[in-house]
């Protein structure tokens, strides 16, 4: 399609799907949004890494088209819109780009534009991977034991922005229907009177989608287990759905590939003890089953049966190789995360919850200025690749801060189109840009004997040392 406000480059080709299998040439046409504050620094700084990490890989052989489209503060200056349209249009188009950070107003104003793009073009996976990369400092004394992957549903829960501001007549109406016609859940809000309020929708569907790109992706890259983390101990309609959801579909899609925990202890008491009895391996798994209710201690009993269906397929032991599949509490994901990282591989959970996580793991191997982050649709393969931080407007055009996140984006991005040269480059050159301390001003304040750089120069840095 032709546009009016944004160039297409010449020479350049479009990355395809064809067959769900992305067909990416060796000129592709990726869009761009260079970002607000800040990011206009960190993306000279990261254009340049990525140009080279792809001439040092290919010898010129493949090169990247570079298109920018707009958002945000340059779109509205420019154009007078936040988002335009020919945006979202060439996101879609193009199937893979990236952006620096994006201005969005804490409380009222325009939409958040992250947001925005993420529901327009149905992005549903945010993808964080958390890997701590050698010499970076860390508050935590094992940092490099955080080696984990979130897959955050991106289009649902509470981030749907579905509310109604306390005042309102919206709220007054929602209100009437709530106390008429569910008066017992009306009673549960304490200060019904003065109360804002906001719709948590966790569906089947987008339960389903995020579990399998989780599922998958950990199949596909030889992880060890999935962690479906929910607190549906509390919201047992919405997040106790979403596990129970997520269950269903590691065992009805990837049965011959996965064994829950729980199948665990059922197959290793029937192992410990091939004479044991479907009670006796009930009573084991759930100590408290003899006090149980009639009706739970079936529930259990046919869950040991269950188990013992995929003796052929996951007994003696094989069950050792298969991914295993377990659910955790949120909260204690936090201590835990902590405490025992080495415990965790691939979280997949809803979106509140993967926001929170997120950023919490990202301070444990040095702060959302190396957090790397992604949106994906795995099945119509568009996907935009981002800074995860803000836009810092106070360091804008300084040429001072940390282009990590967005130079790592770029590494997932890279990785995501199947140039896997450019993206160990650009690691090789992060890597050896920190291990010689030459580094931008946040990592120098906590780091002995380091040599502090500009935003350029830590780019002009990694550049150099791929060459290590």
């Amino acid at each position: 399609m032709s546009y009016k406000n944004i160039k297409v480059p010449e020479g350049g080709a479009k990355i395809t799907m064809q067959d769900g299998k992305m067909q990416v040439p060796d000129n592709p046409v990726l869009p761009f949004i260079e970002g607000d504050g800040t990011g206009r620094d960190i993306w000279k700084a990261s254009v340049r890494v990525f140009d080279a990490a792809v001439e040092k890989a290919y010898g010129g052989e493949r090169k990247i088209h570079w298109m920018e489209v707009y958002a945000g503060e340059k779109a509205y200056d420019m154009f007078g819109e936040w988002l335009p349209d020919e945006t979202i249009k060439a996101f879609d188009e193009f199937i893979v780009g990236i952006k620096g950070p994006l201005t969005t107003p804490i409380g009222g104003g325009i939409r958040s534009l992250n947001v925005a793009l993420r529901k327009l073009l149905d992005l549903y996976v945010c993808q964080r991977p958390v890997q701590y990369i050698e010499g970076v400092p860390s508050p935590v004394k094992h940092p490099e034991y955080v080696d984990m992957v979130i897959f955050r549903e991106n289009t649902e829960d509470i981030y749907t922005g579905a509310e109604f501001e306390y005042g309102t007549e919206e709220n007054a109406a929602f209100m009437k229907v709530m106390k008429e016609q569910f008066p017992d859940e009306y009673a549960k809000i304490r200060f019904p009177d003065t109360a804002g309020i906001s719709i948590k929708p966790v569906s089947q569907e987008g339960t389903a989608r995020i579990v399998r790109a989780a599922i998958q992706w950990a199949l596909d890259n030889n992880r060890k287990d999935v962690s479906l983390v929910h607190k549906g101990n509390i919201m047992k309609y919405t997040e106790g759905a979403f596990r129970a959801w997520g269950y269903e579909i590691a065992k009805g899609e990837f049965r011959n590939e996965i064994v829950t925990e729980r199948e665990t202890w059922i197959l290793g008491n029937k192992e410990a003890n091939p004479d044991i009895t479907v009670e006796e391996n009930a009573r084991m798994i759930d100590p408290g089953f003899d006090m149980m209710a009639p009706d739970k201690q079936q529930e259990i009993l046919d869950e040991v049966e269950e188990a013992m269906a995929i003796w052929d397929t996951h007994g003696d032991g094989k069950w050792k190789s298969k991914l295993r599949i377990r659910d955790t509490i949120a909260d204690i994901v936090f201590q835990q995360t902590i405490t025992r990282a080495k415990s965790f591989d691939v979280l997949a959970t809803m979106n509140l919850n993967g926001d929170y996580l997120s950023d919490a793991l990202a301070a444990q191997i040095g702060g959302m200025g190396i957090a790397p982050g992604a949106n994906i649709n795995y099945v119509t393969g568009r996907a935009i690749f981002e800074a995860t931080h803000g836009t810092a407007p106070k360091y804008a055009d300084l040429d001072q801060v940390n282009p990590g996140s967005v130079i790592l984006s770029g590494e997932m991005m890279f990785r995501y189109m199947g140039w896997h040269e450019v993206a160990d480059l650009i690691l090789k050159g992060m890597s050896g840009a920190v291990a010689a301390k030459t580094v931008t001003y946040d990592f120098d304040r906590l780091m002995e004997g380091a040599t502090k750089v500009k935003c350029s120069e830590f780019g002009e840095a990694m550049i150099k040392h791929m060459d290590d």
